[in-house]
Order: C-alpha cells, then sequence, then structure tokens
C-alpha cells in the first residue's frame, strides 16, 4: 500500500492538481447527468391539481401562417390560439344627406378564440368579442369527426348554415362588412348539428334554439321563463351544396338551405318578431331599415340560394334570402326577401381557396412574397316592404367598391366605398328624415313626401378602412 501511495503521488500527483478545476467540472457533468437521468425517469409521471396522476402527451409549438399551434407528434392532439383585431375608420358624405351622420374610428372586432382537436376525434372551440366594452360570445362548441374527418357532430353555440357569406369568417371576407342580406340570416344560436361531405357535394342538417351571445338577450330569455315557464323555441335548419367543379383552385358551388322556426324566447318581446339593419358598416348607428315590432307570429320560414364560382385569382357570388313570416288568425303574413352579387380579382395572381369541409372560401394565396392586391365589387339589395301586410320597412340598392392589400397571412388592408340609395319607407320606424312635405320642409312620414316616386329618401356614400391583425 505504502509502494501503491508513493507510485500514485510520484506519477499523478502533479497531473491532478495542475488539472484539478478540469477534473472536478468532469465530476460535476458525471454527477448532474446521472441526476438528469434519474429525474427523467420521475418526471414520467404528472399529477393534475386533485391528485390524481395524469397521462401525457408532448406538444410541439410552432408558426402555421403565423398561427402558434400546439401539436403531437401523432397529430391526434392540436390546440392553437385564433386572435383578430379589426381597427376600423368611416368617413361619410352626407352634406346633400338628409340625415347628419357622424364619422369616426372604431375597434370592429376584438377577438379571442381557442380551438382544440383531442384523441384526433374530438374537437372543442371558444370564441369571444371584447369590443365596444362588452363581452359577446361568438362560438362555444364541442364536436366530433369521424375516422374518414368527412362526418361532423356539433353541439353548443356555432352558426347555422344558411348563406355562405354569413358562415365565412370575417378574417376572409372579401369586404369590410357583409351585404344586406345576411340580415335574414339567423347566424349563431344553441343547436346540435352533422354535417356530411365529400369532393362533389356538402349537406348539413341541425336543430337550433335560442340565442345565447350576450346578457341582453339571455336576461330576456331567463325572464320569460321565470313568469311564463315559455318554451325557448326551436329552429329546424338545413343546407345541401353540390360541387360540379372542385378541383385545382377551380369550383363551382351551388347551394339551396332551408329553416322552420318557431319564435324565441330570446327575443325582446314574445312572438313579436323585428329585423332591422344599418347600412353596412358599424360606426354610423343609424338604422334605415326596420320592420319595427310584429306580433302574433307563429312560425316563419327561410329560404336561401347560393351560386359561386372561382377560376384561379377571379371570383363570382352571389346569394338570394327570402323570408316569410306566418301570423295568428286574422293578422296578415309578412315577407321580405334580399340579393347580392359580387366579383373579386387578385391582380398579382394570387390564388381563392375553397374549404370543401365547411363549404365556404379560405384564406388567399398571394401572388407575390411581398404580397397580392385584391379588386372587388358588390351590389346589394333588400326589401322590408309588404304592402299586402302593409308593412313599410324601406328598401335600399347598395353599391361598394373595395381594395385590399393582403400583406402577409396575418395582416391586410382594406379599404371600400359605398353608396346607399334608400326608398321613402326608409325611416327607421319614422325617426329619420325621407325627404320634403309640400311647404319644403324635412319630413319623417313618406305619405308626405313631395319628391317624385323613386327619389324620396335619404341617399349617401361612405368610404371606410380597416386594419386588420389576425394571430
Amino acid at each position: 500500500m505504502y509502494i501503491m501511495n508513493t507510485f500514485l503521488k510520484i506519477n499523478f500527483y502533479p497531473i491532478i492538481m495542475k488539472n484539478r478545476f478540469k477534473i472536478l467540472l468532469l465530476m460535476v457533468v458525471f454527477i448532474s447527468t446521472g441526476s438528469l437521468v434519474k429525474g427523467q425517469e420521475q418526471d414520467t409521471v404528472r399529477y393534475n391539481a386533485y391528485g390524481q396522476k395524469v397521462s401525457r402527451v408532448a406538444a410541439l409549438p410552432e408558426y402555421r401562417n403565423g398561427i402558434l399551434v400546439f401539436e403531437s407528434p401523432d397529430q391526434n392532439f392540436r390546440t392553437w390560439y385564433d386572435l383578430r383585431i379589426n381597427f376600423d375608420g368611416a368617413f361619410y358624405f352626407d352634406k346633400n344627406a338628409l340625415n347628419p351622420i357622424g364619422s369616426g374610428v372604431t375597434i370592429r372586432r376584438l377577438r379571442f378564440a381557442m380551438k382544440t382537436v383531442l384523441y384526433k376525434h374530438w374537437t372543442g372551440e371558444v370564441d369571444l368579442n371584447f369590443s365596444g366594452g362588452g363581452l359577446d360570445v361568438k362560438d362555444a362548441f364541442i364536436g366530433y369527426k369521424d375516422d374518414d374527418q368527412k362526418f361532423y357532430f356539433k353541439a353548443g353555440y356555432f352558426k347555422e348554415s344558411i348563406s355562405m357569406e354569413t358562415t365565412t369568417t370575417s378574417r376572409y371576407q372579401t369586404f369590410i362588412e357583409e351585404p344586406f342580406m345576411t340580415a335574414f340570416a339567423p347566424a349563431r344560436h344553441l343547436g346540435i348539428g352533422v354535417s356530411k361531405w365529400d369532393r362533389l357535394y356538402w349537406t348539413s342538417l341541425a336543430v337550433h334554439f335560442q340565442d345565447v351571445e350576450n346578457l341582453e338577450v339571455t336576461t330576456y330569455s331567463e325572464n320569460v321563463n321565470k313568469a311564463n315557464g315559455t318554451d325557448e323555441g326551436y329552429s329546424l335548419t338545413g343546407k345541401l351544396v353540390v360541387r360540379p367543379i372542385n378541383k385545382d383552385h377551380k369550383v363551382i358551388h351551388i347551394g339551396a338551405s332551408g329553416s322552420y322556426r318557431t319564435p324565441k324566447t330570446s327575443w325582446e318581446f314574445p312572438n313579436t318578431y323585428r329585423i332591422s339593419l344599418r347600412d353596412m358598416t358599424s360606426i354610423s348607428r343609424k338604422k334605415y331599415l326596420d320592420s319595427d315590432d310584429i306580433s302574433n307570429i307563429k312560425y316563419y320560414t327561410i329560404f336561401g340560394g347560393e351560386f359561386s364560382a372561382s377560376y384561379n385569382n377571379f371570383k363570382f357570388s352571389s346569394e338570394y334570402i327570402y323570408s316569410k313570416l306566418y301570423r295568428e288568425e286574422g293578422f296578415k303574413n309578412y315577407k321580405h326577401s334580399g340579393v347580392y352579387g359580387a366579383v373579386s380579382y387578385l391582380i398579382n395572381g394570387g390564388k381563392y381557396n375553397y374549404d370543401e369541409a365547411e363549404a365556404e372560401y379560405t384564406q388567399v394565396t398571394r401572388g407575390k412574397k411581398w404580397g397580392d392586391i385584391e379588386l372587388a365589387l358588390r351590389f346589394d339589395y333588400i326589401n322590408f316592404n309588404d304592402k299586402y301586410a302593409e308593412i313599410m320597412g324601406g328598401s335600399a340598392n347598395g353599391y361598394t367598391g373595395g381594395v385590399t392589400f393582403h400583406a402577409n397571412a396575418n395582416v391586410k388592408f382594406m379599404v371600400n366605398y359605398s353608396y346607399i340609395d334608400h326608398d321613402r319607407y326608409a325611416s327607421g320606424k319614422g325617426k329619420l328624415f325621407v325627404g320634403h312635405d309640400a311647404t319644403g320642409n324635412l319630413t319623417t312620414d313618406y305619405t308626405k313626401v313631395t319628391e317624385p316616386s323613386g327619389n324620396g329618401g335619404d341617399d349617401y356614400g361612405f368610404v371606410q378602412a380597416r386594419i386588420e391583425i389576425d394571430f
């Protein structure tokens, strides 16, 4: 032993002393590596907030077209965010208008959504809007897709399948605001629905109930339930789309939809229907077109037709909606309708993309690395007038031209010019001027308007712009 110690001191002691810091570092790394391996073995176990052992799946983060996505390697689990900000401004050319209109700016949308796929088949979505200082629910549903991903079941709060323009997310709509006729499309309600599709067709069927978008409509429903024990009402809505051409950025889309609807407790007054809308702008709060309250509703129906075709960087779309209210005996039924036609063109050679799973158009493909410019024109017509029912809520023509710069997958800049031509009945329930009387004074009473037929009503133009980011 003495000889061995002497040998180590003579031969290794100088080496150890000279490299003592390197040796110490190697020992630390060795010990740490052993600890990490041991720790990794222990880390395979996780517990939730209630002390239960839970399973684990790794989720890898990445940006896809600027959207943050977390997905498991086997693609059975995926979660992503969908945030949206629309900063809008509008200037109204009201010098010759009968009613003054205030220009301004606003946050049109401030959306926060989280979407997920679980175990490959199950989906969930929560979408909230915080614009205007309030909170609105936009989507909140549970879904299930089959193995082929060609069948979808949904339950919760989601859009009804009437009007492709309405079901298309605002992120991918061609114009700043939707056309007039979408006022007749019921948008979101609580419901249960299924859809089935393949390359050449798409179909859906759903039963829907009341609206729960915000506190106002839910309070209406709760108060009626408490006071009268009234059923909430329901709607049966279906749609069929055929796609004789659907390949390589060449699409022909032909759709028909229908809905049978009973009065909802989420309406302001039970069994009383009212429809009103603004002139394709969110900043002016005036509602020229207004049916006023129509009482004694038994049920009503909606029928819609839509046609759209796209070829590479050109797209045409048109839709028509007709709705009829059936009232109790002794009251006259009421009908109203609307239509639009629109064309658009990507001048840098981009492409229009069609989502066959949703039967609607989705994000465009830009023709240049720095972006693409989209030119668009649209004509709108809507009619709230029914002489037989003695309800004259007004009618209007709308003419819109738009330019959109698609800067990248997340940012776009939009400018629209619109001119609105109202008739003499578009008085917003008798609150807005529609012409001049025999003494030359402005009047809200269409029976006193002295302008020649076709010249009554308030007509004006406006320009609006949007800066949008989606992420």
